[in-house]
């Protein structure tokens, strides 16, 4: 069984070269880790260390130990910090970063409830419209849209259904739709240039049909900004029905559906976080986003 104050000793001696300076690093006479070093060599039955010069070198025995004394320090390490994690309550700093449609709707009471969960975690709320391509291993990030390969774990939460929205006071001015053929006569409002290629519309009675949205003279960045100028009357744009029926709880009457049951695919919902092990305050905040995936999102099949 190794005696790990003489494989630490072994470590940083092999890292200074000198027992000198490594005593005054690790704060121990130099007396002290020369005799842990001479230890562990009868341990081993072979000299690990010979001198040339002024400097210590391995001896070809040194250089093959270690690399096994580092890997033996690191685990040693390893099993401390998870072991003290079992005899703490969770604590620490995590980052949640949120699509900028999910965060005023759902995520600030989910955040205000985790924070009352564990209360020795500190969290940071960013908002964003544009997905992650990388991230720290102490975050976790929810998209709304499609996603593509970036190196993250990507665990899908749901999905929601969109519709086309107008307010009532663009409609009186402007007129009804009957069908999306009609769209092209009307203002559109988009959300960067989402629809530019083309947006295929699916209605259960009808055959698909691909509108190709005008040229929008108000195009906005955040879906905040999107929702209300559709409900000031700037014009028609594609929104969850699960923001607006948000919206319509405080402000009732503001939004119509006004082509009813014509419907692009849903966008997923989905929770990106980094692969491997993750520490305790990590899983927390997965597990607790988990529960609070509200049931809207659920049991909605995507359109292909």
């Amino acid at each position: 069984m190794y005696d790990f104050d003489e494989l630490a000793a072994f470590a940083d001696v092999m890292a200074t070269g000198s027992l000198t300076r490594s005593a005054q690093k690790l704060g121990l006479a130099k007396s002290t880790l020369s005799r842990r070093i001479s230890q562990l060599e009868a341990r081993l039955e072979q000299p690990l260390l010979r001198r040339q010069a002024n400097r210590l070198i391995p001896t070809e025995a040194g250089l093959l130990f270690h690399t096994y004394c580092t890997e033996l320090l690191a685990m040693a390490a390893h099993s401390q910090e998870a072991l003290a994690e079992l005899q703490q309550e969770i604590s620490g700093k995590v980052t949640l970063e949120v699509h900028g449609a999910l965060a005023r709707g759902w995520m600030a009471s989910v955040v205000d409830a985790f924070l009352n969960r564990h209360p020795k975690i500190e969290l940071t709320l960013y908002t964003r419209e544009t997905p992650p391509t990388k991230m720290h291993s102490n975050s976790v990030h929810i998209w709304l849209g499609a996603t593509h390969e970036c190196g993250l774990n990507q665990e899908r939460l749901g999905h929601l259904t969109r519709g086309l929205y107008a307010s009532p006071h663009y409609l009186s001015k402007a007129g009804p739709l009957d069908h999306p053929s009609q769209l092209h006569q009307h203002a559109w409002i988009d959300l960067l240039d989402t629809a530019s290629s083309g947006l295929p519309l699916r209605h259960p009675k009808h055959e698909e049909y691909v509108f190709s949205p005008p040229h929008s003279r108000l195009r906005v960045d955040l879906t905040l900004l999107h929702i209300d100028a559709i409900a000031y009357g700037q014009g028609i744009g594609l929104l969850p029905h699960w923001l607006v029926e948000r919206r319509e709880h405080h402000h009732p009457g503001e939004l119509i559906n006004c082509l009813p049951g014509w419907e692009p695919a849903p966008l997923p919902i989905t929770m990106l976080y980094a692969y491997g092990h993750q520490s305790r305050r990590v899983n927390a905040l997965l597990n607790f986003l988990r529960e609070q995936v509200p049931s809207q999102w659920q049991g909605v099949a995507t359109l292909v």
